[in-house]
């Protein structure tokens, strides 16, 4: 790992393999297959306590209803997310349909701040064989191939583009805006980018309740 990199790891903790037994028995224990998104990697504040994409200890136990011993501390992107979840029609809805993964399902920090793996050149060329490796295994689960939508539409949508542009993993990528930029910079707009993401699956029958 780049050296300068310290990496997210919550697997170590019990709590979180109980939560996402719990979370994944819950809203995946069906062979529908559902829409791929794709972000960046975890952070400090949701997965990487959680091990949920966008998923703090707030939503996890108010939104999925999965007790939980963390600190009630919120991450942006969870907020949006779940939010967005919520005009979907609900979390049991949204996840029926959706799937939300990692380009890097592992996190990293700096200086006890999240980076990003594409911050970084020498990062994001050695997470390439494990992300890599990642998203074949999850493809061998129910998901759809015909479209994938990458939550980030600058450097993640890049790399993940040019991942599936060697690797052929869907028929077409489409990219949304990260809900990190749209909660630290245009939050008066979340409507209208909830609206977004909800018009987004539209396109691809994937219909709000």
């Amino acid at each position: 790992m780049h050296k300068t990199a310290e990496l997210l790891y919550p697997f170590n903790d019990e709590e979180v393999w109980n939560g996402m037994q719990a979370f994944y028995n819950r809203f995946y224990a069906d062979d529908q297959p559902r829409l791929m998104l794709v972000g960046i990697n975890p952070g400090r504040y949701g997965a990487g306590i959680t091990g949920l994409p966008f998923t703090d200890p707030i939503r996890l136990k108010d939104a999925c209803g999965i007790a939980n011993p963390w600190p009630r501390k919120p991450e942006l992107s969870s907020i949006f997310m779940y939010e967005m979840m919520e005009a979907f029609g609900g979390v049991q809805q949204f996840f029926s349909h959706c799937y939300i993964t990692s380009v890097s399902p592992l996190g990293f920090v700096r200086l006890g701040k999240n980076i990003n793996y594409y911050d970084d050149r020498a990062l994001a060329a050695a997470i390439r064989p494990f992300a890599i490796r990642c998203m074949q295994q999850q493809l061998k689960w129910p998901v759809r191939r015909d479209v994938c939508f990458c939550i980030g539409e600058g450097k993640n949508w890049q790399y993940l583009q040019q991942l599936n542009e060697e690797y052929g993993w869907f028929e077409k990528l489409e990219a949304l805006p990260h809900p990190r930029f749209i909660m630290q910079y245009k939050r008066s707009f979340m409507d209208e980018y909830i609206a977004q993401y909800l018009a987004a699956f539209g396109r691809y029958a994937v219909q709000s309740g």
